[in-house]
């Protein structure tokens, strides 16, 4: 009972020296990784960059000791970092005080869900998450956030606008008017150093080799070179008074936002009384004037209402304007460059790029002035001369302390919250999943999100925002040796000494080489592989991750936007796969199985029509159901018996019930018999309580196929001119010799590739059927004839090569071409000399494939 509440006294059981030495090496290499890491992250979240220290204190150390997995490397990533920064954004400026305090208290609401999914046992719930879902969110999140870094890395600030496409245009601008080369220098060499260092060996700390370099370098040539002087030492007449104009508007929105606050208290009671009203200035307005009251408590007469309304609309369509009119003022004061002029005693002055009086020498320097959201002092203008570094950073450790509620924002922060703690705890049970398959160890996915639950609220406390499981310092952990979460307890030692004695260190790291940190880690997230995939095992699959990706990226970066339409568009394919699930006739095969005879262009019996149902009996098909058998029965003039081949009616409902009743009522009136096969026993009782089972007959109720057509089989041919029955031997469709099909084996072992690439060929006229693997292929061949055989050259057991080499040796005229993947080139050109007449690279174009399969036939007549 002990070890349910607390897992990590299991680690102790055999713990030695030699382990205790493994996890400390272990813990302090994935510190090495995580230090820089989390500073750049806390950035991207838009949080100061100590509070990515923060993050990376208390959040490891919890999660290994509470969780499951032994090498999980929990703490700040980036996809987590981008939805912080997406959810808080529109609530308060980034990395001021209000914006740090909804950090933590999203942290809170993330973790506290992730404990109660993991206590109440419901982990199942990330499942609303689809594989094409988070693949395709996924692809977009890198991209987004590797675009994001683009600022960072040229040197240049621009306002963030509404979509982020329309941010990384305005940073494409801004750097093509200038770029500030050394920040731009040293962004590339970190990406250079770590590419390099990580190609050479994945365990070196390519990170903090980057880091620790770069930092160096700022250090050594002054990377920093910033001034603080006065409005008067500026040389430009427009500067002053944009200046002017920008404090203006900066006391107007400032004014503006605090009678809107004022007004919002009141706007509420409406909404109480009234419903949800707008608050910002639309042309239309629905409200009631005549309505009462909803409440006692808002007791506004109709009146005062419309007229708070009305001041509401127009407060925030003036905050709007305002907001608009300050980020055109501050877009060209970040615009204007400036020289500066020693005026001797250490005073600059400041003139347009230019425009430096004759007889006097600037410093070689361009000049920009920082400006951000509050206004400026003209007595201490911020003047940037050189490249952005992260600064003093404060020494110590963070103040535990509760995180503060604000309940005006609780109900903004709760549906992000949801999104974030579901994706992060999916990216950490993944990884956790791939170790624990690597390590042998057992797993426990709802203890893991009490882990991970318990890291975002226990960090919360320690003024961390929401956190998960790294893949790339969890691939570190595991490499580097760790045996348990004792490895992940001394990281979070070594992030402790870093707060207390090294943040010095960290003080001229370039901000650029931040933004290096992040692209370096997001590339692993880019899978185009995870996309295509999806698109082979099932077209909607892909298609919902193509979606996915788009919406991701269009609506950026409102993220949650994105992966709730992706939510809304797998919900909605699950339900319409389940109202219309797949009906097939069936027919003798080779293997003595029933099988699709469509599919596998096999004759139908005319007498006996075997039904299969792959799919639920419930409210939402029963009508579809009916509309296919009776469309069936049709086409089937000399049609007597109806076996439904039942081993796909997983789940039987009321509405299923009573509409199969009235089927086989239906039918039975029309002179067709009708039994049942391969019933489970779930459905069978639900059967027996309606009674349906006596009224279908326990005689017409079989265990087998097999057993039902021996039973009335030799019945439904009396007097039959049926010479070869489909249902007793295989039976192939006979195509007209004008319309003469090319046979086509299909040989390789992805069984759903080889579907997905049948029904393809089969739409372009040939005739295809499948092998999973050599032995089968050519156990087929040997009773069978065709035309051409498509092989893939890496398949376990008998591979592609063997297999070709006993097609040469028995029919060496036979036509065949090999799949090979990228790894397997040398492969198919192996097999091309054995005698193959082509080959193609997976995945494959079917145009392609379908003209070198007719290719290869020609050439062999």
């Amino acid at each position: 009972m002990l070890r349910r509440f607390f897992p990590f006294l299991e680690w102790f059981e055999s713990y030695n020296k030699q382990k205790l030495w493994a996890d400390l090496i272990a813990g302090l290499t994935v510190a090495l990784v995580l230090i820089p890491q989390s500073v750049a992250y806390a950035k991207l979240a838009g949080l100061p960059p100590y509070y990515g220290l923060y993050a990376a204190f208390l959040p490891p150390m919890v999660a290994a000791l509470f969780g499951s997995s032994r090498q999980l490397a929990t703490g700040p990533v980036a996809v987590v970092s981008l939805m912080t920064a997406a959810t808080l954004e529109p609530l308060a400026t980034a990395g001021g005080e209000a914006y740090v305090a909804y950090a933590i208290l999203l942290a809170l609401l993330v973790g506290a869900f992730q404990f109660a999914l993991g206590v109440f046992r419901l982990g199942v719930v990330v499942n609303f998450l689809s594989h094409p879902v988070v693949i395709g969110f996924t692809n977009a999140a890198a991209i987004i956030i590797a675009t994001s870094q683009l600022g960072e890395m040229f040197g240049v600030s621009v306002d963030k606008a509404e979509h982020h496409y329309e941010t990384v245009w305005r940073v494409i601008a801004a750097a093509l008017h200038y770029r500030h080369w050394p920040t731009l220098s040293l962004g590339v060499l970190a990406l250079a150093v770590m590419v390099i260092l990580k190609r050479i060996n994945p365990r070196l700390p390519y990170v903090l080799a980057a880091v620790a370099l770069t930092t160096l370098l700022s250090w050594g040539f002054g990377f920093e070179r910033n001034r603080t002087t006065m409005a008067s030492a500026i040389e430009s007449p427009e500067v002053q008074d944009l200046l002017r104009q920008f404090n203006e508007r900066t006391g107007e929105i400032a004014s503006t936002s605090n009678a809107r606050t004022l007004l919002n208290p009141k706007v509420e009671k409406i909404e109480a009384a009234h419903g949800k009203i707008c608050t910002s200035c639309h042309a239309a307005r629905h409200i009631d004037v005549t309505a009462p009251p909803a409440e006692p408590s808002a007791p506004l007469p109709p009146e005062k209402a419309l007229e708070l309304h009305l001041k509401a609309g127009l407060i925030g369509q003036h905050l709007t304007e305002l907001n608009e009119e300050a980020s055109q003022i501050r877009t060209r004061l970040r615009g204007m460059l400036f020289e500066a002029v020693d005026e001797g005693q250490g005073r600059l002055r400041f003139y347009p790029e230019g425009n430096v009086p004759a007889g006097k020498s600037s410093d070689g320097r361009l000049w920009r002035i920082k400006i951000g959201n509050t206004p400026i002092d003209f007595d201490k203008i911020q003047m940037v001369g050189s490249g952005a570094v992260v600064g003093q950073i404060p020494e110590g450790l963070p103040k535990l302390a509760v995180p503060k509620f604000d309940m005006s924002v609780l109900g903004k922060l709760f549906l992000s919250a949801i999104i974030i703690s579901i994706l992060g705890f999916m990216e950490a049970i993944s990884i956790a999943k791939a170790m624990a398959a690597r390590t042998g160890q057992r797993l426990d996915p709802n203890q893991e999100l009490i882990g991970q639950g318990l890291a975002n609220m226990l960090g919360s406390f320690g003024q961390s925002y929401a956190v998960s499981g790294s893949f790339s310092r969890s691939a570190v952990n595991i490499q580097a040796g760790a045996v348990t979460g004792m490895a992940s307890v001394f990281t979070s030692g070594m992030v402790v000494l870093t707060l207390l004695f090294f943040t010095p260190l960290l003080y001229h790291l370039p901000q650029s080489v931040l933004a290096a940190v992040i692209m370096m880690a997001v590339i692993g997230l880019i899978n185009v592989k995870g996309v295509v995939h999806a698109w082979r095992v099932k077209r909607s699959d892909g298609v919902i991750a193509v979606i996915s990706f788009a919406a991701t990226l269009f609506f950026a970066p409102h993220l949650d936007r994105g992966i709730l339409l992706g939510v809304a568009l797998s919900v909605g394919m699950f339900l319409y796969r389940k109202m219309k699930p797949a009906i097939a006739e069936l027919s003798l095969w080779h293997d003595g199985h029933l099988r699709n005879a469509n599919r596998l262009r096999l004759k139908q019996c005319k007498h006996i029509a075997v039904i299969r149902f792959d799919g639920p009996l419930f409210f939402a098909n029963t009508s579809y159901l009916e509309d296919e058998i009776l469309e069936r029965v049709r086409a089937m003039p000399e049609l007597k018996y109806i076996l439904f081949k039942s081993n796909g009616i997983t789940e039987l409902d009321a509405s299923g019930e009573e509409q199969l009743a009235l089927i086989i009522d239906r039918l039975r009136s029309g002179g067709y018999d009708i039994a049942f096969t391969g019933l489970n026993e779930r459905v069978i009782d639900t059967l027996h309580r309606s009674h349906l089972y006596e009224h279908i007959g326990e005689d017409h109720i079989f265990h087998s196929a097999a057993e039902a057509l021996a039973m009335f089989w030799n019945k439904a041919h009396q007097g039959s001119d049926e010479k070869d029955c489909p249902l007793q031997k295989v039976v192939p469709l006979e195509a007209p010799a004008s319309e003469y099909r090319l046979k086509v084996l299909l040989v390789d072992d992805e069984t759903e590739y080889v579907e997905h690439l049948s029904k393809r060929l089969i739409r372009r006229g040939l005739d295809v059927q499948g092998a999973p693997d050599g032995v089968t292929a050519l156990a087929i061949l040997a009773r069978q004839s065709f035309d051409v055989v498509v092989l893939d050259v890496l398949m376990p057991g008998m591979s592609g090569l063997e297999v070709l080499k006993a097609i040469k040796n028995a029919t060496p005229e036979l036509a065949v071409i090999l799949l090979s993947g990228h790894a397997s080139m040398e492969n198919a050109i192996e097999g091309m000399k054995l005698g193959a007449d082509d080959y193609l690279q997976k995945p494959c174009d079917i145009e392609d494939l379908a003209a070198k399969i007719r290719h290869a036939h020609e050439n062999r007549m």
